[in-house]
């Protein structure tokens, strides 16, 4: 079992293959991924159209069609964490930004933070 950082960066790994080839998700990882990691992509998968009309209604000019896989499936893991209710909001925001630092930029990660801030502010 790996920690959760490294779950997520599997997570992440395996919504970006969905996403683009919208294969099932058992076929997107060689070797055997996290449990949590498979866990958090299932979930992500199955709400995804809700995560991002979310993700679109916290964005001002970044609908979630609009974005990049990174910014896009790191906001989805983000909300779907905090939906859970198992991470504080801090911990799924830095979490968040540090993946998309990693995998897509500064500039992105500015975006997905205040992205993902709004959707929690508007989740109450």
């Amino acid at each position: 079992m790996t920690g959760r950082k490294e779950a997520r960066r599997q997570a992440l790994e395996l919504l970006y293959q969905w996403d683009l080839t919208r294969q099932p998700l058992a076929s997107l990882h060689e070797g055997v991924a996290d449990e949590f990691a498979q866990e958090l992509a299932g979930g992500v998968i199955e709400r995804a159209d809700e995560l991002d009309r979310r993700i679109t209604d916290a964005s001002t000019d970044w609908p979630a069609d609009r974005l990049g896989h990174v910014e896009r499936n790191v906001l989805r893991i983000g909300l779907y964490e905090l939906d859970r209710g198992e991470v504080p909001l801090e911990v799924a925001l830095a979490e968040a930004v540090a993946l998309t630092k990693r995998y897509a930029g500064e500039d992105a990660a500015r975006l997905v933070n205040g992205i993902l801030g709004q959707a929690a502010r508007e989740a109450g």
